[in-house]
Parts: C-alpha cells; sequence; structure tokens
C-alpha cells in the first residue's frame, strides 16, 4: 500500500479491481482541512480515462509491472502485433490499449511491453522517434529568418508542426512525449 500524496505522473496502482495509471496530478491544500490530490487515471485494462480526487492520508495498492524489448511487426486493422526480441512469441494488442501510441509506431522499431502478472497492458516508447516527412508546403527563401513553422505530416499520419527548412522526404527527430520537432536527422 502506498499513501496517494506519493502519486506521481506513470504511477500505476490498482484499486476497485482495475489497474490504473496517473496521467495528471495536482496536490491542492485549501485554507483547512486535508489536503485533495486531483488525479486524472487511465484504465489499463480498458483504456478508459476517469478524473478522481483523495484526500490525503488515503491509501491505494501499489503494483510492480514488469517490462520486455519486443518489436513492432504490423497492424491488422484494430490489432497491433509485437515480437518478443528474447523469446520470439508475438503478443497482439487492442487499438484501444495503444491509443496515444499509434502515431509514432514504425514497422521494426523496437519498444518496451509493459504487462502485468503475464497480461499485456500497452508498450512504452522510447524518448524519440525518427520519421519521414511525407507531407508539407515548401519553404521559401528567406523564411527562415522569422523562425517560423509549417504543417508536415509524417509517414505515420502524425501531423506537427517542422521549421520551414524541412522538406517532404526529410527525416526528422520527434519527442514521444510532447509531439514536438526537436532536429533533422
Amino acid at each position: 500500500m502506498i499513501d496517494v500524496n506519493q502519486l506521481r505522473k506513470g504511477v500505476t496502482f490498482e484499486m476497485d479491481g482495475g489497474l490504473w495509471k496517473v496521467l495528471e496530478y495536482q496536490h491542492h491544500k485549501p485554507g483547512r482541512g486535508n489536503a485533495i490530490i486531483r488525479t486524472k487515471l487511465r484504465n489499463l485494462r480498458t483504456g478508459a480515462t476517469i478524473e478522481r480526487n483523495f484526500l490525503s492520508g488515503d491509501r491505494v495498492q501499489d503494483v510492480r509491472l514488469d517490462t520486455r524489448e519486443v518489436q513492432y511487426l504490423y497492424n491488422d486493422g484494430h490489432i497491433y502485433y509485437f515480437m518478443d526480441t528474447g523469446n520470439y512469441e508475438q503478443p497482439a494488442l487492442n487499438s484501444e490499449l495503444l491509443e496515444d501510441v499509434i502515431p509514432y509506431l514504425k514497422e521494426n522499431n523496437l519498444l518496451e511491453l509493459v504487462s502485468y502478472e503475464g497480461e499485456a497492458l500497452g508498450v512504452e516508447l522510447p524518448i524519440t522517434v525518427d520519421l519521414e516527412v511525407t507531407m508539407t508546403e515548401p519553404g521559401f527563401k528567406g523564411d527562415t529568418a522569422s523562425g517560423g513553422t509549417k504543417p508536415a505530416t509524417l509517414e505515420t499520419g502524425l501531423a506537427i508542426n517542422v521549421p520551414l527548412f524541412v522538406n517532404i522526404g526529410d527525416v526528422i527527430r520527434v519527442d514521444t512525449r510532447t509531439g514536438v520537432y526537436l532536429t533533422r536527422v
């Protein structure tokens, strides 16, 4: 059991028969009375997101998640297939579990498969991924002085803003935590 004051973004715990991951965390101390911990939680089994308030001093059951390295193979509609690099098993995950990850998935990328008691719950991306620009407007000479940006579509369908000097066919590095352009590769 852990105290709710120890909850932070990314912490996973068990509550009401479900596994929950903290997406947002805010500690609020009113003028008098106990502190309130406001959280936004995602159910790791169903993908549902809820907001829940806890009183300071409440306790939840912490869990230990297992991770192993997998390689993304392909998707078949709503099912995404991975290959365990250690034993060559091919776990499959539903698209609801991978909602935030799908825009960064590229075939043959190495990821971490997160599981609890043998049940696959999702994948963790590396901090950055390299993706090719498939659609963007051309930059014009002199546009770079203002440090402006333009919209671009990447090979996975992700749409982000990139600097004006990035062209179609360029490979760029994207931060998977924020979805922001970092550099041209």
